[in-house]
């Protein structure tokens, strides 16, 4: 199984958010490409794939290829999956994940709560310029992939997420948008390195 850890920092915690206007909610139009980015296909879903929006290091919604229906291309209708869960969240209580619709579930976790989740299934890695180029190295086998949305991690994130990673890898020599950096890490692992 793939996996990949999207922490938007600054992304709402609410379902108080307009679906017109999603980049002044946090870079939530971003938070759904990287969904879309990681879970679809030309005609259909990766189904070993599951993604996990840390939100305001509050919340994780979470979101299971497997189980998955109803995700459309569109950055809008992903975001009201998200503003769906999100309007669920007093119905998460403790780790106890609420299942908001097929394959997509909200939980009240923080970063570091993710990360411990996660690592049980996954070898985690930081994607980041100064890491360890793709082209060095053989691609892991159940990896999950830690990302920014749209800034730098904050000190205690990045420490966060160094005591849970096997390291970092960088995709190659330009920063590129968080959606896009999915796509480069599927096709890496999608054609063996």
């Amino acid at each position: 199984m793939r996996q990949f850890i999207v922490v938007g920092r600054n992304a709402p915690t609410t379902d108080e958010f307009a679906l017109d206007d999603l980049p002044a909610a946090g870079r939530m139009d971003l938070l759904a490409r990287c969904v879309t980015a990681s879970l679809l296909l030309s005609h259909g879903l990766r189904e070993s794939v599951q993604t996990h929006l840390v939100l305001g290091d509050e919340f994780t919604v979470r979101f299971e290829g497997e189980n998955l229906r109803g995700l459309h291309p569109d950055e809008r209708s992903t975001a009201a999956l998200i503003r769906s869960a999100l309007a669920e969240r007093e119905e998460a209580i403790g780790q106890i994940p609420v299942e908001v619709s097929s394959g997509v579930s909200l939980v009240r976790m923080d970063l570091d709560a993710t990360l411990a989740t996660v690592s049980e299934q996954s070898e985690i890695y930081r994607l980041h310029p100064d890491g360890t180029p793709k082209s060095e190295r053989s691609p892991p086998e159940s990896p999950a992939f830690v990302l920014s949305n749209h800034q730098e991690f904050h000190d205690d994130d990045a420490e966060t997420i160094a005591e849970y990673a096997a390291g970092e890898i960088c995709l190659g020599p330009k920063a590129i948008h968080a959606d896009h950096a999915i796509a480069v890490t599927h096709n890496w692992l999608d054609t063996d390195g």
